[in-house]
């Protein structure tokens, strides 16, 4: 015999459209969301490591101050490595970006072709995808560096550059200004070697277990190499940014997945249990009637469970479509738009699976069936008579006489639902803290950007490169006369430039990765950083100093890069420079504490640009746009993110206030209709019960935006010191509440409109139903 309690669920269905469909959305959007995060993730965290054996990606490399004859890559062989060569040139193209180039790669970090055909002629060449799409250019299109002109042929991934860093002490990668490619052996030929990069790959004849072997034996292999030649940069894999970088943030991008997951599931917890309860409450006649016939509690459980877990399923099979096809092709490409990461294929997750789907199936069956338990426990007679007391009911909270009727029924209806606000402010609390960080992020990079023009040092910081035979130690009478042309070619004319001194150590602390600090050393008076000429000044930048928390009279060890030198500096004071990670101190000073003559100096320090030093004695040139890459490159790849958090949070928001405060009209229905009876209208209803949540949505606001504020302020210093290099400080600019809190008033005001029309539905024989 079929239960006649099964023809009840489609009208069930229909009458309760709005709250099974706003548990339907919930979970198909956040399974959709996580589920594509998640599959996207693991697929191209899969494809990442792939890359390793596929490509064949070096141990390490390292750059040499000249080329290496074949008896030296002999010498350097015999310590267990084996030498590859992977010259390029950092060529300045006419876009105003630089492309580094290299011949095509046959035996380590392989190339990925990513569309299109590999250069085979000498002006073909095959650009880097994420490079090419930030400069809008397509496979055919010419690219020019004044000189030679090469026609795109392909998009191309190289395993060694999936982030773009050009160079590896660099805060943030740019994937706009800088570029990789290849082009045919024949075609780099034509680079004079005074244009050439010698860098060299290596890989070990035993591999490394892990990171901890890997450092002990590139320290040996760099002491090795550092005593049989000049050693310009020696970096390890496991501390190559362009190549671990991509994994470390695609790792910690799921973690930060789950996180969400996990709140979401909280807050589902919360509105199943009520919305559970709220249809108890709306059934008690049934119910009562229903046990007084004969059914028993565990059949009237089956039937209740039943809608709310067939539309979750629901939910949950469609939500998983939707992160398998669409939702995982959307969070992909926010991938692809950050790293230039090579072809990946989806992959079945099973653990994305149990997370999304079972487990929240599984909650939603029990926290139904424990609540449908413990509302089900009455005797049919409480139900008829709707008395739903376990307890001798409280005395009601007294309120005073002198409050004005309508302010005294709006207190009563807050304390009487205030589980139902509880979670409101809940939901709200993290719906708001989703927005607040999706509004954040582009206002304090735009305020990085803007602060960085403003306080610049000075418009351009000139770096010098000492010509080799100016420094060899086997010729020192000739070195000594190279030195002194070297010092006469690099004055110049040019008004205002002053000379300063520049080195670069490394941090020594703990448990944090190594970053770069900067030391200049400037002039007494210096008309670009005012600085105290007395000896043994020693300022740290904002930015450090905010960084780790420096203070003047503070102590810091700083360590040479590849070597054991270590020095100790007193912090004397802090600059006002948001630029860098560095230290200021008076030029002689910084001279003497690296053995030098205390007339040298490494650059010049300019606000117009210097034309009469010769390019090849230029190392490097950092104007506002190296200073600004950072904020360039983070606002180029987490705006899709961004709008996409943004969009969730509201749909949170929207989802939670909308079936929290339908539960309130309904559970509040009988008490409506008698108003109606009594002669009120539907405006002065909706004022008593309306008004009331409007109060405490706008409440909930309010309060949750110091203590959003507070812990973003925590997040933020924990993601810019664990997970970055370099500093943006926290700038909170006060029109982001003002934003948070117009939007979610904005969108209450459509959760308003659809509960005013709620209020106008309920007909006044509602009251005339329960007489009792």
């Amino acid at each position: 015999m079929k239960n006649p309690l099964r023809k009840r669920l489609p009208r069930e269905l229909k009458s309760e459209f709005g709250k099974y469909f706003v548990i339907f959305f919930l979970m198909f959007a956040t399974i959709g969301l996580v589920s594509g995060y998640l599959v996207a993730g693991n697929s191209m965290v899969a494809a990442y490591d792939e890359t390793f054996e596929k490509y064949n990606i070096e141990d390490g490399n390292l750059r040499l101050a000249k080329k290496a004859n074949k008896a030296l890559i002999k010498e350097l062989e015999n310590n267990e490595i084996t030498l590859y060569d992977n010259f390029y040139v950092d060529d300045a193209m006419e876009n105003s970006t630089t492309l580094r180039i290299f011949a095509n790669r046959t035996e380590v970090n392989t190339v990925c072709l990513m569309d299109g055909v590999m250069p085979t002629a000498y002006d073909e060449i095959g650009l880097d995808r994420m490079y090419a799409v930030n400069n809008n250019i397509t496979i055919g299109d010419t690219l020019s560096d004044g000189t030679n002109t090469f026609r795109v042929t392909g998009l191309i991934a190289l395993p060694d550059y999936s982030c773009l860093f050009q160079d590896n002490n660099d805060s943030m990668f740019d994937a706009q200004k800088f570029g990789v490619s290849i082009v045919t052996a024949e075609s780099f030929a034509r680079f004079s070697e005074s244009d050439l990069t010698w860098s060299y790959s290596w890989k070990y004849d035993a591999p490394p277990a892990d990171d901890a072997e890997a450092n002990d034996m590139a320290e040996d292999l760099m002491k090795s190499i550092a005593a049989e030649t000049e050693l310009k940069s020696f970096v390890p894999r496991y501390q190559n940014q362009a190549i671990v970088f991509t994994g470390d943030d695609m790792e910690g991008d799921q973690v930060m997945v789950l996180v969400l997951l996990y709140i979401v599931m909280i807050i589902m917890a919360f509105v199943f249990g009520i919305t559970t309860s709220n249809t108890i409450l709306k059934e008690a006649n049934v119910i009562g009637t229903l046990r007084a016939s004969g059914y028993t509690k565990m059949e009237l459980i089956r039937h209740y469970m039943t809608l709310p877990l067939l539309v979750s399923g629901v939910g949950a099979v469609l939500g998983n479509i939707l992160g398998y096809t669409w939702m995982k092709d959307f969070c992909a490409s926010l991938y692809y738009a950050s790293y230039s990461l090579t072809t990946f294929h989806v992959l079945w997750n099973a653990n994305a699976f149990l997370l999304t789907t079972i487990i929240p199936l599984i909650m939603m069956t029990v926290i139904t069936f424990l609540v449908l338990t413990r509302e089900l426990s009455l005797s049919p007679l409480k139900f008829l008579h709707k008395d739903f007391s376990r307890k001798k009911q409280r005395k009601a909270f007294p309120l005073s006489s002198r409050l004005p009727f309508f302010s005294r029924f709006r207190i009563r209806v807050i304390l009487q639902n205030m589980g139902n606000y509880i979670t409101i402010f809940i939901g709200i609390l993290f719906a708001n803290f989703l927005l607040f960080f999706g509004l954040l992020f582009p206002s304090v990079l735009a305020h990085y950007q803007a602060d960085i023009e403003q306080n610049l040092l000075c418009n351009y910081q000139y770096i010098l490169q000492i010509p080799l035979n100016a420094v060899n130690e086997n010729k020192k009478l000739e070195s000594a006369l190279n030195m002194m042309l070297f010092q006469n070619e690099v004055e110049t004319e040019t008004e205002g430039a002053e000379k300063f001194s520049i080195r670069s150590l490394n941090t020594t602390y703990e448990g944090s990765r190594v970053e770069a600090i900067t030391l200049y050393g400037v002039e007494p008076d210096s008309r670009y950083v005012s600085l105290s000429s007395a000896e043994g000044t020693v300022a740290a930048s904002q930015a450090y100093a905010d960084k780790y928390d420096l203070a003047p009279g503070d102590t810091i060890t700083l360590k040479e890069a590849y070597e054991d030198t270590t020095y100790t500096f007193t912090i004397t004071d802090i600059y006002p420079y948001d630029g860098a990670l560095a230290l200021f101190m008076p030029r002689e000073d910084l001279n003497r504490v690296f053995d030098e003559d205390k007339n040298s100096f490494s650059g010049y320090l300019s606000n117009e640009e210097i034309t009469d030093i010769d390019a090849e004695y230029i190392s490097s040139i950092i104007d506002l746009e190296a200073l600004t890459k950072i904020s360039r490159q983070l606002t180029l790849s987490m705006g899709g993110m961004m709008n996409l958090v943004n969009g969730f949070a509201i749909i949170i928001f929207l989802v939670i206030v909308y079936l929290l405060s339908k539960i309130l009209i309904e559970k509040n229905g009988q008490a409506i209709s008698m108003t109606k009876i009594l002669g009120y209208s539907n405006r002065e209803i909706s004022r008593l019960y309306i008004f009331s949540t409007t109060f405490m949505v706008l409440l909930s606001i309010l309060i949750s935006l110091p203590l959003e504020v507070a812990s973003m302020k925590f997040l933020f210093k924990y993601m810019m010191t664990e997970m970055m290099t370099g500093w943006i400080s926290f700038y909170l600019d006060p029109m982001i509440l003002v934003e948070m809190v117009a939007m979610g008033l904005g969108s209450y005001a459509i959760v308003a409109f659809l509960e005013y029309r709620k209020i106008r539905r309920i007909p006044m024989d509602e009251a005339l139903k329960n007489v009792e």
